[in-house]
């Protein structure tokens, strides 16, 4: 949820809104793009066309980022470049993107900077489960036996091989986000005192909120209350990662499975846990942390966001809601608390 503001009135009394949003639907999410255009300036015809064409650009540069993403590493496209390199054999593999190979090096990097809490390499046991795109090829759903890196490659600008298939869904949209955000904000300048980018409820924002000040954001309840269990700010750049079971579960013949998955067992994660959220500076790195913390289930959770440092919020099935003194510096709203 984002805290809006109200409009505001220009001199001859008409209302000029004081933000611009634009919205579609990107890597299975909902996409939204709001803009902080200012408020209380001269609001004639010119001024609110040229605001106009301001978003319509920035959304442009949001739209061909994402599609960009989906092209290169969907694990539920036939035709994407990730479905192709997971599907070769080592050895075969021609060259694939620059979108793709900036990719897999940050998951690769990702797998060591969390000590194997973030794996990518968990197609097997993602497709064993039900949680199948199409099919990715062969490969161990047990990483503790996997080779190190997760990519080969021939040097700095040769072909890249994938030991095991991958699926970068645990890092790919914070991936979208970032360098989304790198582009509006090349193409607003200074013409905007802020913007929001959100996919899906992880969200990336810049600058100033519409009302001036910090851009205010919602903890949904992954319970399904109407209410957020908290609200945090965001001020100057930063974003905010939620991985929660609350709209992917499903029954099997052993109970009831989730997307998380843990590394270390091939198996769902996060004993205990609905959500885990993370606020940090970079939209891929507040992805990876929620899903690392997740897999920590809610015995280990607290232990492990404290022990790094991080601003991270947790929902457990008890009923719980608990956030690290990180988190707590930038929360100005707790449910039920006075």
């Amino acid at each position: 949820m984002i805290a809006a503001g109200a409009p505001a009135l220009i001199g001859d009394g008409r209302v000029q809104p004081r933000s611009l949003s634009r919205s579609g639907r990107a890597l299975g999410s909902p996409l939204r793009l709001t803009i902080a255009v200012g408020g209380g300036g001269v609001g004639d015809a010119a001024t609110a066309t040229a605001s106009t064409r301001l978003a319509d650009a920035a959304w442009s540069e949001v739209v061909a980022t994402f599609d960009d993403v989906d092209r290169a590493m969907s694990r539920f496209r036939e035709d994407s470049e990730l479905t192709a390199l997971n599907r070769r054999a080592p050895g075969s593999e021609p060259r694939v993107s620059r979108t793709l190979t900036r990719a897999l090096a940050a998951a690769d990097r990702a797998v060591r900077v969390t000590g194997g809490r973030f794996d990518p390499r968990v197609v097997a046991a993602l497709e064993r489960i039900g949680y199948s795109g199409v099919p990715q090829g062969g490969g161990s759903s047990d990483t503790g036996s996997a080779p190190t890196r997760i990519l080969v490659r021939d040097g700095r600008d040769g072909p890249v091989s994938l030991p095991l298939p991958v699926d970068l869904g645990g890092i790919g949209k914070g991936l979208a986000l970032r360098w989304a955000a790198d582009r509006v904000a090349a193409a607003i300048g200074t013409r905007a005192a802020g913007f929001l980018l959100e996919a899906g409820g992880d969200i990336v924002a810049r600058g100033r909120a519409p009302v001036g000040g910090p851009w205010n954001i919602g903890i949904d309840d992954p319970g399904g209350g109407e209410e957020p269990l908290a609200v945090l700010t965001v001020e100057g750049s930063g974003a905010v990662a939620t991985s929660s079971t609350s709209q992917l579960r499903w029954p099997t013949s052993t109970g009831i499975a989730h997307h998380l998955i843990d590394p270390r067992t091939g198996e769902p994660g996060g004993a205990g846990l609905l959500a885990v959220t993370v606020a940090g500076p970079d939209p891929a790195w507040s992805e990876v942390w929620s899903k690392a913390l997740f897999l920590e289930g809610a015995a280990g959770v607290a232990g492990a966001a404290r022990r790094r440092g991080l601003a991270a919020w947790w929902a457990t099935e008890d009923g719980r809601f608990e956030m690290t003194p990180a988190a707590r510096v930038r929360t100005i709203w707790v449910a039920g608390e006075a």
